[in-house]
């Protein structure tokens, strides 16, 4: 198969030339992904192709729509194979940790709310529930957040040794819970309340105090101490 690279493109046409002469922000969406995959294939030019990748998800169109293609449903794009399949994801993981990188700094043990918009990106397109732990020092400063467990479509699955075993070895003196619902609702299940209780009770004896639970689904959260449950 005879691949067109950005290279093969009339001057006038390729992504590169335009993003020196007019700038990086006057390239579209495509034009953009296009200076990432470099090739496209004998039908259609790498612009193109990444207009056809861009409108792929039967549900979510445009770069929001990268972060909800699995590796197997971008390698069934007719020239995605597995080498530009791994780069879209690249794209997409790389677009995650730089909206948490510009959030780090705003989060504090004692609001809520930033520490929900640090994980936001981070869970808002998972279909599977993730259990993270947050763990903060005596000036309340993030020390490091975890993944402890990654669960099914509506539980996650984790003891309190793994959460503990990590505050330890960071010496925290206090951690806060989050873990996200893919249903989008934010209310809490008996499991999450029974959940929240153990490792609430735990913390207590190791002296390693838990400051909150939050819950993130879609645009919303829950705080568990927030709500009066913790």
């Amino acid at each position: 198969m005879t691949h067109l690279r950005i290279s093969d493109m009339a001057e006038t046409n390729k992504p590169c030339e335009k993003a020196v002469q007019y700038g990086i922000q006057s390239l579209s969406d495509a034009e953009l992904l296009a200076v990432i995959l470099r090739s496209g294939t004998r039908e259609a030019n790498v612009v193109r192709l990444a207009e056809e990748i861009l409108s792929f998800h039967p549900l979510h169109k445009g770069l929001t729509g990268l972060n909800y293609l699995s590796f197997r449903e971008m390698t069934e794009i007719p020239g995605i194979g597995k080498v530009k399949a791994v780069q879209l994801q690249a794209v997409a993981e790389l677009s995650r940790r730089m909206a948490r990188e510009r959030t780090r700094e705003l989060v504090q043990m004692n609001h809520p709310y930033t520490i929900a918009e640090y994980f936001r990106e981070e869970v808002r397109y998972l279909q599977k529930e993730r259990l993270y732990a947050l763990f903060f020092n005596s000036a309340n400063c993030l020390l490091r957040d975890v993944m402890i467990s990654e669960g099914s479509v509506n539980q996650s699955v984790a003891s309190p040794r793994e959460v503990f075993v990590e505050a330890l070895r960071c010496e925290a003196v206090s951690f806060v819970l989050l873990h996200n619902h893919p249903s989008g609702s934010t209310e809490p299940s008996s499991d999450d309340i029974r959940i929240t209780d153990q490792f609430r009770q735990v913390g207590d004896l190791l002296g390693i105090r838990m400051l909150d639970h939050i819950i993130i689904g879609g645009s919303e959260y829950l705080s568990f101490n927030e709500r009066g449950l913790l």
